[in-house]
C-alpha cells in the first residue's frame, strides 16, 4: 500500500509517497481503510526528527484517521466490517490502511462527512482529557485557550461553550479571532497587539482564568501563572515556545494553583481507550447532534502532504488540515 514516509529528518520536502507493507490486525485490533488523515503539529515535529513514534507504531506519521473497517482482529467485538469510524492512533495515519486497537475507535455519525471526521479524534481526545478530565473545567468558570483558531483551540472553544464556561482565546489576526467568536469565545485577545494577562483580567473583573490550555510551553509559563485565578489550573500540552523556563513557586502557592504537563501519543493503549470511552460517553452525543463539529480549513490529497505541512507551519489556517486518501 502507499504511505507518506520520512526517509530523513528535515523540512516538508522530505515527505515521500512510498510503498510500505500492509497492516495485519493483531488480536484486539481492526484495520481501517483510510478515507482521510488529520495533520497535526506532532507530525511536523516527528518530520523534523524530534518526536519519534512509540515502540510498535508505524514509522510514518499520522495520529488520526477516518474511514471504514476493512478487517477485524481476533477478539474484537462490537464492530463490523464496513462501519464508518474515526480513530486515535500512535502513528501511521498517512496511509491507505492502518491497524488500530479497537478501543481507540469512534463511530462516525451518518450526518457527518467522513473526510471531515478525520479532524476529530486527536483534538477531541486532547481537549477532553486535558481541559475536562485533568483540569476539571466547570460551568461558570473561565477557560483561556491559547491558539484559539488552531484545531485544538477550535475544539476547546466548542466544548467549553457547551459546558457553560466563559471562553477566552488568543490568536494573531482579526480573522482568526472572529472565527473563535463565531464558535462561542467571548474574550478575544490579539496577542500581537494586546497583553493577554491584562486583557483577560480586565474582562473578568480581575479574576483571571480558572483553566489555561497552553501549546507554547516555556515562552508563556510565567505569564500563564500570572493570568491564573485562585485555584486555577494550567495545562501545558505543547512546547512550541521552548522547553525550559523558571517557575515562580511563590505565585503558584499564593494562588493555590496547579501546573500540569501532559502528552497523549505515548500513553498505554489502556489509557487511550479510557479517554476514548469517556469521549464517546460525554462528547459524542454533541457530535451526533451537530452541536460540536470539526473545523476543517483545507483538504489536500495524500500526495500533497508536503503542502499540508507547509500550510500548518505557516499558521495561516483556521482549524484542521486533512489529507484525503484514494
Amino acid at each position: 500500500m502507499q504511505a507518506v514516509t520520512i526517509p530523513q529528518s528535515g523540512g516538508p520536502e522530505v515527505l515521500t509517497l512510498d510503498e510500505v507493507p500492509e497492516p495485519v490486525p493483531q488480536p484486539g485490533e481492526v484495520v481501517v481503510q483510510v478515507t482521510a488523515a488529520g495533520v497535526n503539529r506532532a507530525d511536523v515535529v516527528q518530520r523534523q526528527g524530534f518526536y519519534p513514534p512509540p515502540p510498535g507504531a508505524p514509522a510514518w506519521p499520522g495520529l488520526e484517521v477516518s474511514g471504514t473497517i476493512a478487517a477485524l482482529g481476533e477478539g474484537v467485538e462490537g464492530w463490523t466490517t464496513g462501519a464508518r469510524v474515526c480513530a486515535l492512533l500512535s502513528g501511521g495515519g498517512y496511509a491507505e490502511r492502518v491497524a488500530v486497537p479497537a478501543g481507540q475507535l469512534l463511530p462516525v455519525p451518518d450526518d457527518l462527512d467522513l473526510v471531515d471526521a478525520a479532524g476529530l479524534p486527536e483534538v477531541v481526545c486532547t481537549v477532553w482529557s486535558n481541559v475536562f478530565m485533568a483540569a476539571g473545567l466547570r460551568p461558570g468558570e473561565v477557560l483561556l485557550a491559547h491558539g484559539g483558531s488552531s484545531g485544538i483551540g477550535t475544539m476547546a472553544v466548542q466544548l467549553a461553550r457547551e459546558l457553560g464556561a466563559t471562553v477566552a482565546v488568543t490568536a494573531g489576526s482579526a480573522e482568526k479571532l472572529e472565527a473563535c467568536r463565531a464558535l462561542g469565545a467571548s474574550i478575544l485577545v490579539n496577542y500581537r497587539e494586546e497583553d493577554f494577562v491584562e486583557a483577560v483580567k480586565a474582562a473578568t473583573d480581575g479574576r483571571g482564568a480558572d483553566v489555561v490550555l497552553d501549546l507554547l510551553g516555556a515562552k508563556y509559563l510565567a505569564r500563564n501563572v500570572e493570568v491564573l485565578a485562585t485555584a486555577g489550573r494550567l495545562v501545558v500540552i505543547g512546547m512550541q515556545g521552548g522547553v525550559r523556563a523558571e517557575l515562580d513557586l511563590g505565585k503558584l502557592m499564593a494562588k493555590r494553583a496547579a501546573v500540569m504537563a501532559t502528552s497523549l501519543r505515548a500513553r498505554p493503549a489502556a489509557e487511550k481507550a479510557a479517554i476514548v470511552a469517556s469521549v464517546r460517553e460525554h462528547v459524542w452525543p454533541l457530535v451526533v447532534d451537530g452541536r460540536v463539529k470539526p473545523v476543517v480549513h483545507e483538504r489536500l490529497p495524500l500526495a500533497q502532504a508536503r503542502q499540508a505541512h507547509e500550510l500548518l507551519e505557516s499558521s495561516q489556517h483556521i482549524g484542521k488540515v486533512v489529507l484525503t486518501v484514494g
